[in-house]
């Protein structure tokens, strides 16, 4: 094997090593993430800038504040240090008059001379005091005499005291004249800026929002079958583009279905003139057997002409509103009694739901009759929540095969022993019933019953 491709090889394995440490990394990042848009920009915008401000402050506070401070105190110190040498040089001032007027005068200190026992014990360092640290550091470095120091007794003052051969030399100094105090003011501009930038920021980018959020609304209300009234494009260009193809889509769809409605009224019209002359013509013959067999076949006819056209028609034409499902469970229930079934109803939860109410009972009607045709004891129950209402439909009849259960959805089958085969019927309740709920945006599902049979579950998002 050649250099190069020895070298491939590693390359290889060094950008395979890399794709799967992003990817662990991606795992690992992927709980902690935001789902929604809106905090995902916001972190987007926050975790930059909140990067950004935290170098600046720490190349401020490391350049800048240490740097002046260190500067300032080692000018403040070297001041001390030719007081002390004026101190020693000139004995002759007893008073030190001289001395103190050339500290106040010429270099902004108050000097005091103290009896040598007047040298307080070393005290605690503070952990975070700079200055603290700064002056310790250049009056080993410059006077090497014992020295005590307070930077927090007072607030604009500095007090340190120095070991002399007959006395203490103690000296009060501006804080300012050894201290960057300016720092504070830039820290504070500097977080207020930001946050001031940030509210702004997150007020536009609100804005920005809105209007995708109106978007997924009118999305969603239109796959439940209602109605957005008040929706129009907003927003930025994109927005706009993508609300824009929504209501074309929108419109195109309504437009078939009512062309598909209107096609379908003709043909009903159509089709019940023609049966209703058989029956005419029927009912002028007279009776006989032969008649009454004619008469039961038109009548079938028209019961399979119904059931086709409530299918390719669906729920189109019908509005949203307000329905008292616990009211409507109940009717479902007095319906199958008086069929000569067993039926019980509960329901839990807020029993109004926003949906097409005919429609929906028709849905609700198909599945109770499929159960009362093959099972003696129904039980229907209802349950909403702030998502989802659920019904279910058990019976206590013969079911059906786990592997059959989605077959039996499908339009005009007919399988041999099916729960779905009516009898003389077109085999369209399940279908039509699965149609309805997914207009309504949810589905039908097919499970064993506790009761032994089939349970049918209706889910729609409320």
């Amino acid at each position: 094997m050649s250099t190069i491709d020895t070298g491939l090889t590693l390359l290889k394995s060094a950008a395979g090593r890399v794709s799967a440490a992003n990817g662990w990394m991606g795992n690992a990042f992927k709980g902690w993430m935001p789902t929604g848009l809106y905090a995902r920009a916001l972190l987007i915008m926050i975790v930059p800038m909140v990067i950004l401000q935290s170098v600046v402050a720490f190349v401020f506070m490391e350049r800048h504040w240490n740097t002046v401070t260190r500067r300032l105190s080692a000018a403040v110190v070297q001041d001390i240090a030719a007081l002390i040498d004026v101190y020693k040089g000139y004995p002759q001032d007893k008073d030190r008059d001289q001395i103190r007027r050339i500290a106040q005068q010429r270099l902004g200190l108050v000097v005091d001379f103290l009896p040598p026992g007047d040298m307080p014990p070393p005290g605690p360092k503070p952990f975070f005091s700079l200055l603290d640290q700064t002056l310790s550091v250049q009056l080993g470095r410059q006077i090497g005499r014992s020295f005590w120091i307070d930077t927090v007794g007072r607030s604009n003052l500095v007090e340190i005291r120095i070991q002399l051969d007959d006395a203490v030399m103690r000296v009060f100094a501006q804080r300012s004249a050894a201290y960057a105090s300016n720092s504070e003011i830039f820290l504070f501009w500097m977080v207020g800026t930001s946050s001031i930038l940030l509210i702004v920021a997150v007020l536009f980018l609100r804005n920005q929002i809105k209007p995708i959020l109106r978007l997924a609304d009118a999305a969603e209300s239109f796959g439940k079958g209602r109605e957005a009234p008040n929706f129009r494009p907003r927003g930025a260009r994109e927005v706009r583009r993508a609300a824009v193809a929504f209501l074309e889509m929108k419109s195109r769809i309504e437009r078939t279905m009512e062309q598909r409605t209107a096609m379908l009224a003709g043909v009903s019209h159509d089709l019940r003139t023609i049966l209703t002359r058989f029956k005419l013509e029927l009912a002028l013959i007279g009776d006989s057997p032969e008649l009454e067999g004619m008469r039961k076949d038109v009548d079938e006819m028209s019961m399979m002409l119904e059931d086709y056209l409530a299918f390719a028609r669906g729920d189109s034409g019908e509005q949203s509103q307000p329905t008292d499902m616990a009211q409507a469970l109940e009717e479902l229930r007095s319906d199958a009694e008086r069929h000569g079934h067993t039926a019980t109803v509960t329901f839990t939860g807020l029993p109004v739901v926003t949906v097409k109410p005919a429609s929906f009972k028709r849905c609700l009607a198909n599945l109770v009759t499929n159960a009362a045709r093959y099972g003696k004891a129904i039980a229907i129950s209802g349950q909403r929540d702030h998502r989802y209402l659920t019904v279910t439909v058990d019976d206590d009849g013969p079911g059906i095969p786990a592997h059959l259960r989605e077959e039996v959805f499908k339009p005009f089958l007919r399988l041999d022993n099916a729960r779905n085969q009516d009898e003389g019927g077109t085999g369209l309740g399940l279908a039509i019933a699965r149609d309805i709920a997914r207009s309504h945006g949810g589905d039908i599902t097919l499970s064993d019953s506790p009761m032994g049979g089939l349970r049918a579950s209706v889910r729609i998002p409320v």
